[in-house]
């Protein structure tokens, strides 16, 4: 598929995944799972809370869901770009949860050490991308220079570093990914196991009781759901490994678990971030449930684990 249009920089003339029977298949499957679910939940949408939680989920994934499969089908850098504009909306939310987005000079060092990441990710220089972190904190340590000011200053600069870690370093290490063998199929494969796996979890919780793993953080986590959402995500890790660019055992088994455990660890640490700050959610809600953070919290321990143990084995 040729995308090249006259005088424009970047050239996109490279292979779509909208041209794989595979990424068609997928996006046909996941499709047909949102849409027979939510005309299932549309009856029953006024029944009790659960159903109108349900519904409002369904509704957003129903909109949500083919966006993210035209823009992850299309060429590079398009999907990159995707994930650039996904990792600064979701430190824009981490400002304003932590009351510092009026900070604006630490608030831009963090967007623009994102685009950093992007470029890196794109010319394929993982070097410069892991010193990115203390480019970024050089740069937020001048501004108090630059401000001539000392107030709260050493909060400021650790919440900026800790947002590029996390949204920025993190996060885009699916712009790496993207660098794999079938890189899109593979984001598009951790993005529906962590999902999957966080939705199974709330769900089966409202009917298995038992031990609380941290009650103090997050009392809706109960040993006997947290185990049951893993095993499930296993089962559709297996199901789904077509995806990978190797279906043997030991890769669906590591992404499933991956997605199960990172993805459980990284939305308990953003519930710790959000209860410290005294702010469970900011902005309207997007895709059901929570803010905008909620959405890909899981994906900031996934994407690093991810890479790095496919880098390891492959």
């Amino acid at each position: 598929m040729n995308f090249n249009f006259p005088n424009f920089p970047i050239h996109l003339d490279l292979p779509t995944a909208w041209e794989s029977h595979i990424y068609r298949q997928t996006v046909f499957i996941v499709l047909s799972i949102i849409f027979g679910s939510g005309l299932i939940i549309f009856f029953f949408r006024n029944k009790n809370y659960y159903f109108v939680q349900s519904w409002a989920s369904i509704k957003s994934w129903l909109i949500a869901a083919p966006l993210m499969f035209i823009i992850m089908g299309l060429p590079e850098p398009w999907p990159l770009v995707m994930l650039a504009c996904i990792a600064i909306f979701g430190a824009k939310v981490f400002f304003q949860i932590m009351g510092m987005f009026h900070r604006s000079n630490f608030v831009m060092i963090t967007y623009l050490g994102i685009i950093g990441l992007t470029l890196c990710c794109y010319f394929n220089r993982l070097d410069i991308y892991n010193i990115m972190p203390m480019i970024v904190l050089g740069f937020a340590c001048l501004v108090p220079l630059v401000r001539n000011s000392y107030k709260r200053m050493i909060q400021y600069i650790s919440l900026t570093l800790l947002a590029f870690i996390f949204l920025g370093w993190s996060f885009m290490h699916l712009g790496l990914i993207l660098r794999f063998p079938n890189g899109v199929f593979q984001v598009m494969y951790l993005i529906i196991l962590t999902e999957f796996c966080d939705n199974t979890n709330l769900a089966v919780g409202r009917y298995i009781g038992g031990w609380k793993l941290f009650p103090g953080i997050n009392p809706r986590r109960s040993v006997g759901s947290t185990a049951v959402s893993i095993a499930l995500t296993l089962f559709l890790a297996g199901c789904m490994r077509f995806l990978l660019p190797d279906g043997s055992e030991k890769y669906w088994l590591s992404a499933g678990l991956v997605a199960g455990l990172g993805g459980f660890v990284g939305d308990l640490l953003m519930t710790v971030v959000r209860r410290d700050a005294g702010m469970k959610t900011v902005g309207p809600f997007i895709i059901g449930r929570g803010d905008f953070l909620h959405r890909i919290d899981r994906l900031i321990f996934v994407a690093p684990i991810y890479y790095y143990l496919m880098t390891a084995i492959l």
